[in-house]
């Protein structure tokens, strides 16, 4: 069942300027690539024309990853994000900055949180300044769909006066890949598995381009959650399928797969070991939506086994205070 989240009663806050701390060098800098990335650290906004050459320059760099994209070890995996600004800054202060810090997210930069805009945008910057040291995966709210009911439409409308800087994003979460491989044996993926596709070559012989289907194995991809019960169940999010721990067993066995790290769902520790340690949910927002009071997590790979990953739990980073009321209030949603 759905937790119900009572209604939105604030403004978002102004950003705080972040300390310019982090000197980062981007072999594109012609393309202004490090100008955006310290402007969006400094807590501005892109113009509309930035985040369209933005979006150019991503695009090619996502279009020509597989579905499943092989990492190397180490990296930082990074759960759902939901444009919490702030929360984002303690993501990169607990495991610093990219060139140094290899990242991979778990996808849901967007929606819920008041920072949409800078928050993806900022991942996206650092993913063309260092596309081997930053790797992205999509989640469910990266469609058109979801982003037109849980707020990154009505933020980019409200920061630009149009649709226009949306539809470039969406245009560009189309190419992002559905999944992860880091070292060829820990799957990572945003929601869970498919009763559709059972093996990472099938899932990468998927057309990933295209709006997040309503199903099908991209759509159970993304939408998916583990479930206590035995095999495979009805999702009461709408939208993909539950799967029980045979099901990842069988999985791992299949794929020679040591673990599959997934995002998706609230855990109110920040993450969750369930499956037989087969299975981990990491979840990154802390204070999700900024009322559930959870809290978040990362996880730093040095290996592919348990004892060669290091979660780290954190709390909701301070921010200024909210404001007055802030326009219509988004729908529950099953977290």
């Amino acid at each position: 069942p759905a937790l119900p989240l009572p209604p939105l009663h604030h403004h978002p806050p102004l950003l705080r300027v972040l300390p310019q701390t982090h000197n980062l060098t981007c072999s594109m800098a012609s393309t202004g690539v490090k100008e955006w990335i310290e402007k969006l650290k400094a807590s501005k906004k892109l113009d509309e024309s930035e985040v369209q050459k933005l979006c150019d320059l991503a695009k090619p760099l996502f279009d020509k990853e597989a579905n499943v994209e092989p990492v190397p070890l180490p990296c930082t995996i990074v759960g759902d994000i939901h444009g919490q600004w702030y929360d984002l800054q303690e993501v990169f202060e607990l495991a610093g900055w990219p060139p140094e810090t290899h990242f991979v997210f778990l996808g849901d930069y967007v929606d819920r949180g008041y920072f949409s805009v800078e928050c993806v945008s900022l991942v996206v910057a650092l993913k063309i300044a260092y596309p081997d040291k930053v790797h992205l995966i999509r989640g469910n709210h990266e469609s058109r769909q979801i982003t037109q009911v849980y707020g990154f439409y009505d933020e980019c409308l409200r920061k630009y006066g149009t649709p226009t800087v949306w539809k470039y994003f969406v245009e560009l979460f189309d190419l992002i890949p559905l999944g992860i491989l880091v070292d060829d044996s820990m799957f990572c993926v945003h929601g869970g598995l498919s009763p559709a596709v059972t093996t990472l070559d099938g899932i990468d012989k998927l057309d990933r381009r295209q709006e997040v289907p309503h199903e099908g194995p991209i759509c159970d991809l993304i939408w998916s959650d583990p479930d206590d019960r035995v095999g495979w169940g009805v999702s009461p999010r709408g939208a993909g399928y539950t799967f029980g721990e045979g099901i990842t067993l069988e999985w791992s066995s299949t794929n020679n797969v040591s673990l599959t790290v997934r995002a998706h769902q609230l855990m109110m520790e920040g993450f969750k070991w369930t499956h037989k340690d087969k299975l981990l949910t990491l979840f990154s927002a802390p204070n999700y939506s900024y009322r559930c009071g959870n809290r978040a997590a990362i996880m730093k790979v040095t290996g592919t086994s348990k004892d060669e990953v290091e979660v780290i739990a954190f709390d909701a980073a301070t921010r200024p205070n909210d404001g007055p009321t802030m326009g219509r209030r988004t729908p529950d949603y099953f977290l």
